[in-house]
């Protein structure tokens, strides 16, 4: 019988490479920082190369789970040490606590109840949750959180009157023996504040486009009416400002791949809901590979979405509220200053370990990007590698399962 594999990361590629693994027969564990599984792809509110709701496509991979014995999964959890070597490996692994039963009990009415709340990290900021939460409703586990530090006293005592609730429930550490590894990882949005002349953190009707997803998304913190962070206003005229931070050797010396894309699509978002509204993309160049150019000219196809070849040099707030960008039109030769109701930056992504001291001895580029660990029995699948869309994450999902099999067979 050959060792388990490990996948590190409960996104779309690292859920495809355990159940690729499982489904032949391996058994898998997934470890995950998160409460919950889907990653990134949870977060958006539709995504390629179909535009389906997450829903769509992780409620498949969360049945898929279910009925798998093989696949085994740890949320709110680390590897907080890796040892030994191809094929036979020591895994440590912190669970810190849920507080709250596994029996996927509906605590919604005692959240409502509650008066202590905190910044909505699975929103962006964009609003608070309370201290007793579920990130969205077909969260898997379905499991809600108890977070201590966002309960005032009666909170407390209010969550611990259920039956449901173990408010004295202890980080716990566990020890895992594995064979090989998938490095699933996943992407953050970069830290668009560094960007201080694109108005991110400052200026209030100037969000990133993960905010803009969010803001789109029915289960997000307007309901999926797109309107002004500030005052709720709907936007009439909208800027999508391309390379936030990509493409840029003082940030992200790199093309994030998906940004262009991104920017059609939620230039779309706004025309399907405000039939007079206007949508100006500015880039550097258009990048729509492969399969997306033809969404490219699906979405140029409404008179009301304009591409502006040309780089933004700044954003900053009007006192009504609007948003007043300096940008050069590269092709007509102008520089100019223009009133928008709201901007929305195509930030880069970055992969989630720059930066991040790793508990694991695998090879990672300036940027942060794994190169390399396969000698080892480490694979890498996702974005942890490089940029990818969620159909090319999945596909890197299935190599790496493959890698991680033939590993542990020996091979």
């Amino acid at each position: 019988m050959s060792k388990p594999i490990l996948v590190i990361g409960g996104g779309f590629s690292g859920i495809t490479a355990a159940l690729e693994a499982a489904e032949v027969g391996y058994e898998v564990y997934i470890v995950e920082k998160t409460p919950y599984l889907g990653g990134r792809v949870a977060q958006l509110n539709k995504y390629f190369p179909k535009l389906c709701p997450p829903s769509c496509g992780l409620e498949i991979q969360f049945q898929r789970i279910k009925k798998n014995p093989r696949v085994k999964f740890f949320t709110m959890a680390e590897v907080t040490k890796v040892s030994g070597q191809a094929g036979d490996y020591n895994v440590s692994i912190r669970i810190n606590p849920r507080h709250t039963a596994p029996a996927n009990a509906d605590l919604s009415a005692i959240a409502e109840t509650l008066d202590g709340e905190t910044s909505n990290e699975f929103n962006f900021g964009l609003d608070k949750r309370k201290g007793l939460y579920k990130d969205m409703p077909f969260a898997f586990p379905a499991r809600y959180v108890v977070d201590k530090t966002a309960c005032t006293e009666d909170d407390l005592n209010k969550v611990a009157a259920s039956q449901y609730v173990d408010l004295n429930e202890e980080a716990k550490n566990i020890e895992l023996s594995v064979g090989s590894i998938v490095l699933a990882t996943g992407w953050k949005p970069y830290d668009v504040t560094k960007l201080t002349n694109l108005g991110a953190g400052e200026v209030p009707n100037c969000v990133t486009n993960m905010q803009m997803e969010r803001i789109a998304a029915p289960n997000g913190p307007t309901k999926g009416q797109i309107v002004r962070p500030s005052d709720g206003k709907a936007p009439k005229k909208i800027c999508f400002v391309q390379c936030a931070g990509s493409r840029d050797q003082n940030h992200l010396n790199y093309c994030s791949y998906i940004c262009c894309m991104a920017s059609l699509k939620q230039a779309l978002y706004v025309r399907e809901q405000y039939p007079d509204a206007e949508c100006t993309v500015y880039y550097i160049d258009m990048r729509t590979p492969e399969r997306y150019d033809k969404f490219r000219r699906r979405a140029l196809e409404d008179e009301k979405i304009n591409l502006v070849k040309g780089k933004v040099a700044g954003v900053e707030a009007d006192p009504s509220g609007d948003v007043i960008v300096e940008v050069e039109d590269a092709v007509r030769g102008i520089k100019k200053k223009v009133r928008y109701d709201m901007v929305v930056l195509a930030t880069g992504m970055q992969p989630s370990l720059a930066g991040a001291k790793l508990p694991f001895d695998v090879p990672v580029d300036e940027e942060g990007f794994i190169t390399g660990g396969e000698e080892k029995g480490i694979f890498t699948a996702g974005c942890a590698k490089k940029p990818l869309d969620v159909m090319k994450s999945a596909q890197s999902g299935t190599g790496a399962a493959l890698k991680a099999i033939q590993t542990v067979r020996g091979r």
